[in-house]
């Protein structure tokens, strides 16, 4: 039956003296790497459980956001993707067990379909052959582009993120160049399956991309793979490099080269160049200046709005991040983690009605604490109730003191001062350290105390807000207040995001895998039209072909794979599609494709019976009409 997996590594691998810094190129004598423990990273597309480990230390470093963070030490061969994740991750893995009970073909199809699409990979930038220093900011690009289009299509990229991290916590420079040796050593460091390793030279008057797998647990690498095209095209000239990797790694990839290159076809080259530099360039302002190059270049690139949200979080410049944030692609990996900076920003601008719908938003996808215990506070700030929420986040992390804190704060407002002292007393337990929590325990224990019951800081600023949070990160017990307001949980855990998004994931997969074929054929197709509308013909491709092959039979399916092979200019195969579709079952989508490719290759009589036949099906349809009222008037 569908399981999740589990996987176990670490990132604490013991390499001797010179170790992984062996076979740099032109990077100097690499540190001793024995005896030191490394900074965990989890990746992106990795779908481990988090397990408690041992022996832990801490070190420090700072997010994208500016924030202090602390990521774990450990010296053990288990990984831990965040504690207040494993709550909430094991209770979603815990409710799999609804949907496992598949038919043996069913999984079976189902783990055959899926193949090498849930390995790991790390792609590694590109080697600048061309001996121009102007385009190092191609080296980025090309490692941006095919993450992209791999996970797209199914696979499982590590993120720059994770990899920057990876690399600084190695004891290796962003920008190194790794020899092969030293790749293969650097993925079975990471876990990953394969890497993604290549170069870019100029050729005359054409740009040449050439690219490898390099396969981790055999030890092997593939033959190269070439693109080349001239230097104006050089989006799709990475689009159709990923698109034969895809082949090298998934050789039963039936997906077209045109829809890989359609992917990228409305994002202007110059927007995206601004974009990676914005995204790799160390000076902050230049960061923003490249950045808000890209958006107004390309106002529809999430992605640069997601990194110009970060930037100006980071710079506290809140109704300017939040509009930044509010821009990303809410079906893109960024959404989630946009959803929520983006509330806060709305918070500590004052926006408390769209902090609320934006944690609100998050919530419905991964009610983490954190996000629950926000949109609480959203509620609060209005003088709403805010109470079932902080219920919530104290449910999903019970050891969580700022969650019990705020418990406690909007029950003693309400007048519930019983449950509200014992919600402090556990805040207390939990964090015995707390300044704030220990004054305003002694008020509320206080004989002469008294308590406004009337919402507090509905008028406070966003300054404030910041104030009550600083007193208790500071220690200093001025900042108490008898009647304090709720804290804001600051942090993104984005290895709970992404490891409790990846159970979501594989449950939605093993629930797929749990229907009759029909049924799951008819859900993929149901998915695959989201995606073609929003013009998404990689995704929308790859989920008719899976409708398809779960059933052959499915007309729908047949009739969306001929829409996106139209919108792909692959005639030929349009019209396979949709005539088998029609045979199937007569659609108003068969018949409005066999309709524009006859209209478009001059078979008039043709197109007005596909128009007819649509018509025939719904009346009102208003592409019919239109289709039908052009070719009345060219007779």
């Amino acid at each position: 039956m569908p399981k999740i997996a589990v996987r176990m590594s670490i990132f604490s691998r013991r390499i001797g003296g010179g170790g992984i810094a062996e076979g740099w190129k032109g990077q100097g004598v690499g540190r001793p790497q024995s005896r030191m423990r490394r900074c965990q990273v989890f990746g992106a597309g990795q779908r481990y459980l988090p397990f408690p480990s041992v022996r832990n230390a801490a070190c420090a470093g700072r997010n994208a956001y500016n924030q202090r963070v602390v990521h774990l030490l450990y010296s053990s061969r288990l990984r831990r993707a965040g504690h207040r994740a494993v709550v909430l991750v094991l209770s979603l893995a815990a409710t799999l067990s609804i949907a496992v009970h598949a038919p043996a073909q069913a999984t079976a199809e189902t783990d055959a379909s899926a193949g090498d699409r849930g390995s790991i990979l790390l792609v590694l930038p590109f080697d600048n052959d061309t001996g121009k220093p102007s385009l190092e900011w191609i080296r980025e690009a090309a490692a941006e582009i095919l993450s992209s289009r791999l996970a797209s299509a199914g696979f499982s990229p590590m993120s720059r993120a994770d990899r920057v991290y990876a690399l600084d916590h190695l004891g290796l420079p962003q920008g190194f160049h790794p020899s092969r040796a030293t790749s293969l050593k650097l993925a079975e460091t990471l876990d990953a399956d394969s890497i993604l390793v290549g170069s870019f030279k100029i050729d005359g008057d054409e740009f040449v991309a050439i690219g490898q797998v390099v396969d981790v647990p055999h030890l092997r690498m593939s033959q190269p793979v070439i693109a080349h095209g001239p230097m104006r095209d050089l989006i799709s000239i990475f689009d159709s490099l990923a698109w034969k990797l895809t082949r090298q790694l998934d050789p039963g990839s039936s997906g077209s080269e045109q829809a890989f290159v359609d992917a990228g076809s409305s994002l202007r080259l110059d927007a995206f160049e601004q974009y990676i530099r914005g995204i790799t360039e160390s000076d902050q302002a230049e960061r923003l200046r490249h950045l808000q190059s890209s958006v107004k270049l390309s106002p529809g690139f999430s992605p640069a709005w997601m990194a110009l949200g970060r930037e100006d979080y980071a710079d506290q410049q809140y109704e300017q991040a939040a509009q930044a944030f509010a821009k990303v692609d809410p079906s893109s990996a960024d959404a989630l983690e946009a959803g929520f900076y983006g509330g806060l920003s709305l918070l500590f601008s004052g926006d408390y009605p769209g902090a609320e719908t934006a944690f609100g938003a998050v919530a419905r996808v991964l009610p983490l604490a954190e996000v629950l215990s926000n949109q609480g506070v959203a509620l609060a700030r209005q003088g709403k109730e805010g109470i079932p929420f902080f219920r919530r986040a104290v449910a999903a992390d019970p050891d969580g003191a700022d969650y019990h804190f705020n418990l406690a704060v909007s029950l003693k407002r309400r007048g519930d001062s019983a449950e509200a002292l014992t919600e402090l007393t556990q805040c207390l337990r939990l964090r015995p350290n707390d300044t704030e929590a220990q004054a305003v325990q002694r008020a509320w224990e206080g004989p002469a105390a008294t308590h406004s019951t009337a919402p507090s800081g509905v008028a406070s600023s966003a300054t404030n807000d910041s104030a009550n949070d600083s007193a208790d990160e500071s220690g200093d017990e001025t900042g108490a207040r008898i009647d304090p307001l709720e804290r804001i949980e600051r942090s993104f855990d984005a290895v709970a995001f992404r490891q409790a998004a990846s159970v979501l994931n594989q449950m939605e997969a093993a629930r797929l895998a749990a229907l009759s074929p029909l049924e799951r054929a008819q859900k993929l197709s149901s998915q695959a039209a989201g995606y073609l509308d929003r013009g998404l013909l990689l995704e929308a491709e790859r989920l008719y072909l899976a409708a398809v092959a779960a059933d052959p039979q499915g007309a729908v399916a047949h009739a969306g794979l001929a829409e996106v092979r139209e919108r792909t200019g692959d005639t030929a195969a349009a019209r396979k599609q949709a005539t088998l579709s029609l045979k199937l079952e007569p659609s108003v989508e068969a018949y409005l494709v066999l309709g524009r490719l006859n209209f478009a290759a001059g078979n008039l009589s043709e197109a007005k019976q596909n128009a007819a036949g649509a018509l025939k099906i719904d009346p009102s349809n208003r592409q019919a009409l239109e289709m039908m009222r052009q070719l009345e008037g060219g007779k």
